[in-house]
C-alpha cells in the first residue's frame, strides 16, 4: 500500500516522500507542484490531459490548480517519489517575482529533463529527510537550493510578474461564482451537494459546472476537494484530533470514506501521514 516515508512541513508548504504503489484520483493543489523520482520504477502523471513520465531523467511539473492524477501501473515495482508542495511567499524570499508561482503558467510544460544537479540535489533531499528528520532548517536550505534550480531550468521567471492584465482577464468575475468559492473555502464541510450549493448561488447546476471551470480553471467538485485536503493535513499533522472528527468536520459522516479521501489525494493514510510527520517535527519549528 502507498504511504508516505517521511513529511517535512514549513513556511515553504510541505515536502512528502512517498512510497507509491497505488493510483491517485485526479486532484489539484494551490501551490505550484514538483514531482521528482527517487528510485524504484519509473511511472508517469496525467497532467490536464496529457500523460507526462517520471523517470530518472525527468520531472513532472504541475502548476497551481492543475488538475492531475497518478496513474501507477499495478504490474509494476513501487516508486518513491519526492513531492514538493511549495508556497509562494516563500519563494519570494528568493526573487520578489517568483511570488508569481501560483500562477496557471509558471511551468511552461508539464515535464522536464533534469539535470545531475538536480538529481543529487533530490537525493540529498530525500535522504536528509530519512536520516535527519528532525533538521527543519537543514531541509529547507536543501530545499530551497533545489527549488531554485528547478525554476530556473523549467520556469520562465525573467519575464514574471504577470501583466495585471491577464491576471483581471482570470480573476472570478461573475460574483456567483465567487460567491460559491468563498462559501467552499469558509467551511467546506457544509457543502452538502453542489445541486444545493448551484441554487444558493443562483444558477442552475448545468451553468454552475460550466461556469466555475471555465473561471476558476478546476470544477467544483475538485476545488471543494482542495479545500478539505488542505484543512485535513493540517489537523492530521498538527492536532490530536480524532480522525473521525476531521472527517465529520469536512463532510465525512463515515471515517472510513475520510481515510480513504485522505490516501486517495495525499498519497498516505492519515495514521501513516501523522505519525512520520511528528517523527520529523523539531523541537522548535521554524515559524511559518
Amino acid at each position: 500500500m502507498s504511504n508516505a516515508l517521511r513529511i517535512a512541513r514549513g513556511r515553504f508548504g510541505r515536502v512528502a516522500l512517498l512510497d507509491m504503489d497505488r493510483p491517485l484520483v485526479r486532484h489539484a493543489h494551490p501551490h505550484c507542484h514538483v514531482l521528482l523520482k527517487v528510485e524504484g520504477a519509473d511511472t508517469r502523471f496525467s497532467v490536464r490531459d496529457r500523460t507526462v513520465p517520471l523517470t530518472d531523467e525527468s520531472a513532472v511539473l504541475i502548476n497551481a490548480w492543475e488538475p492531475h492524477a497518478y496513474e501507477h501501473d499495478l504490474a509494476r515495482p513501487k516508486t518513491v517519489i519526492l513531492a514538493l508542495y511549495i508556497e509562494p511567499q516563500w519563494l519570494e524570499h528568493f526573487r520578489k517575482n517568483w511570488g508569481a508561482s501560483h500562477a496557471p503558467d509558471f511551468f511552461e510544460a508539464a515535464v522536464g529533463l533534469i539535470t545531475p544537479d538536480i538529481r543529487r540535489l533530490a537525493r540529498e533531499l530525500a535522504e536528509a529527510m530519512v536520516h535527519a528528520p528532525e533538521a527543519a532548517l537543514l531541509h529547507e536550505d536543501m530545499l530551497g537550493r533545489l527549488m531554485v534550480t528547478l525554476i530556473e531550468r523549467f520556469a520562465a521567471w525573467r519575464s514574471l510578474p504577470e501583466s495585471i492584465r491577464a491576471m483581471a482577464e482570470r480573476a472570478p468575475s461573475d460574483f456567483r461564482i465567487r460567491k460559491a468559492a468563498t462559501l467552499m473555502k469558509a467551511d467546506p464541510g457544509a457543502i452538502s451537494d453542489m445541486d444545493t450549493l448551484a441554487a444558493d448561488v443562483g444558477m442552475s447546476r448545468a451553468h454552475f459546472f460550466r461556469q466555475f471551470e471555465s473561471v476558476m480553471r478546476v470544477s467544483p467538485r475538485v476545488f471543494l476537494n482542495v479545500q478539505r485536503l488542505e484543512r485535513a493535513v493540517g489537523a492530521v499533522s498538527d492536532g490530536e484530533e480524532t480522525f473521525a472528527a476531521i472527517g465529520e468536520r469536512l463532510g465525512f459522516s463515515v471515517p472510513a470514506h475520510f481515510s480513504r479521501f485522505f490516501h486517495d489525494h495525499a498519497g498516505s493514510s492519515p495514521s501513516v501521514f501523522r505519525s512520520v510527520t511528528r517523527f520529523a517535527r523539531p523541537e522548535f519549528e521554524t515559524p511559518r
